[in-house]
């Protein structure tokens, strides 16, 4: 049955032992993982061939994985099931880290991950004349220096002492805080690398012997590095690396990516500690950017609309939502970016994730096209709706509607205010309308935060309590969803202004139904 997968095998010695260890971390939450024993083996034979496809494309090149966080719209584990795939998915070899719901979200995307592995050169050939108009970034994009990488540290060092209670020590495995903090982007694997951020002091990068050379490499400033070899305990080097700093007992924030069996571990090795969440600190430092940052994901989101500016420029009828797929796509290669797009045509975009059936476009058909690209890791997120044709009545009210919520939320979005207050604005707007009442057509909160993860915290939903705090970063991606017949969602991504309403890091709102761009 898993001919996918032998074909991978056979032409790419691809190994099954490698196979199971990443589908139990990208489909299992790390919650969840507890319950499966043992691990690898808890994937089912559907599963074994469904993914295969996505697993070769997505990491053949570079076993680079990174932890995906829950999605947006739908709490895990439910929205995830591994049929509910899209063929509105073709990817290049470059892509982003993907959150769960983009990978499962949509209808049967394996014969478009499938091809996921032919080269961008080829993407690129198949793009229409107008996309040579797109060049890369070049010299806009500055990195984050080793300066920032360390002050981060140091932020998380001072958090720590101020709160009350204290933290004594943080843990974090690979993943985006890892790089947030370090500069290191590192796989998730069974062999631990971990970092250590005492309440004081150097941290300490915990490290399989044999992955030493490399990982030095990849450090940006001084870190104490302590390995373990293939017959130790790396969760018993960290408490003795702890105990070597005097630090034997107390408050040990466990950051939310680490996987339970590293955390249950590390609990049984050192039972002093208290192992709590490492959210306060992680949070606390990430969930505010700096003007750097910020300006890394205005340059993400310019580009995401530079290119989705030439796609809808270039729809034709008869399209389906992979070849323009394909095009955001290729469009992305030409300026030398990673990214992905989901495309939703007509009555599909009734389902904000979109459906089984594959779809190929027709007059009057809404055409709805949301992803993003990564620039220094930061992402985009934006989604614009347009039309093949001419908007009825209904579709053109919906889509105002839209955009005037959109609009509330943006001046709802200030300083010192709730987080849910955010969603309150945008959702009245549309019960308001007539879209309602509550989640009836507007089916998913009002959005996320944004920056190393396309989703993370904090979130703009209803009765969430976060005080917003300049320099935070959210989408703003009110939608209609009208079942059978279509769906309208713009988004955009916003900061949180010093002083009165949030501000656009996307070039604008959308224009119109008809010409997004104008």
């Amino acid at each position: 049955m898993p001919t996918v997968f032998n074909h991978l095998q056979q032409t790419t010695r691809f190994p099954l032992s490698i196979f199971y260890k990443f589908m139990y971390l990208l489909i299992f939450p790390t919650k969840k993982r507890m319950r499966l024993a043992p691990p690898y083996c808890s994937v089912t034979p559907i599963l074994h061939d469904s993914i295969a496809a996505f697993v070769f494309s997505r990491y053949h090149h570079t076993f680079a994985f990174e932890r995906a966080r829950p999605g947006l719209h739908q709490p895990p584990p439910t929205s995830h099931s591994p049929l509910s795939l899209s063929s509105s998915y073709p990817m290049t070899t470059q892509l982003p880290s993907l959150p769960r719901r983009r990978f499962l979200q949509s209808s049967a995307a394996l014969s478009a991950l499938s091809l996921a592995g032919g080269s961008s050169a080829h993407a690129q050939s198949q793009l229409p004349d107008a996309f040579s108009s797109l060049k890369p970034l070049g010299d806009r994009v500055h990195p984050i220096t080793p300066d920032e990488f360390h002050a981060r540290l140091l932020h998380a060092q001072e958090l720590m002492s101020t709160l009350n209670p204290k933290f004594d020590a943080l843990l974090l495995g690979p993943g985006t805080s890892l790089y947030y903090f370090t500069g290191i982007r590192w796989g998730l694997s069974e062999r631990l690398l971990a970092l250590v951020i005492p309440r004081t002091g150097q941290p300490i990068l915990i490290s399989p012997a044999f992955e030493e050379a490399r990982m030095r490499e990849l450090m940006r400033y001084p870190i104490e590095v302590r390995v373990w070899q293939e017959d130790q305990s790396p969760t018993k080097l960290i408490a003795k690396s702890l105990a070597d700093r005097d630090i034997r007992s107390g408050r040990v924030g466990i950051d939310e990516a680490l996987p339970f069996t590293f955390y249950d571990h590390f609990r049984a090795d050192a039972l002093s500690f208290d192992c709590v969440s490492a959210d306060p600190i992680t949070i606390g430092c990430r969930a505010v950017k700096s003007a750097h940052e910020l300006e890394l994901q205005r340059l993400a989101c310019g580009a995401t609309c530079d290119v989705y500016r030439l796609v809808f420029q270039n729809l034709k009828e008869g399209m389906s939502e992979e070849e323009i797929s394909r095009m955001v796509t290729g469009g992305y290669a030409k300026m030398n970016l990673r990214g992905y797009a989901l495309v939703l045509l007509g009555a599909s975009a009734a389902l904000p994730h979109g459906s089984r059936q594959p779809q190929k476009l027709k007059e009057s058909d809404v055409v709805l096209i949301d992803g993003g690209c990564l620039v220094e890791g930061y992402e985009s997120d934006v989604t614009r709706t347009g039309i093949l044709g001419k908007p009825t009545e209904k579709m053109q009210r919906a889509y105002d509607t839209v955009r005037q919520a959109q609009n509330a939320a943006l001046d709802a979005a200030r300083a010192g205010k709730l987080s849910g207050s955010v969603d309150d604005a945008a959702r009245n707007v549309i019960t308001s309308a007539g879209f309602g009442p509550d989640y009836k057509f507007f089916t998913h909160r009002l959005g996320h935060g944004i920056g190393l993860d396309g989703h993370e915290h904090p979130y703009l939903v209803r009765a969430s309590k976060t005080i917003l705090e300049p320099g935070m970063t959210f989408s703003n991606e009110p939608g209609i969803y009208i079942p059978g017949e279509f769906g309208i969602r713009c988004e955009d991504v916003m900061a949180i202004a010093p002083t009165g309403p949030a501000q656009l890091l996307t070039p604008g709102f959308q224009v119109s139904l008809e010409k997004p761009f104008g």
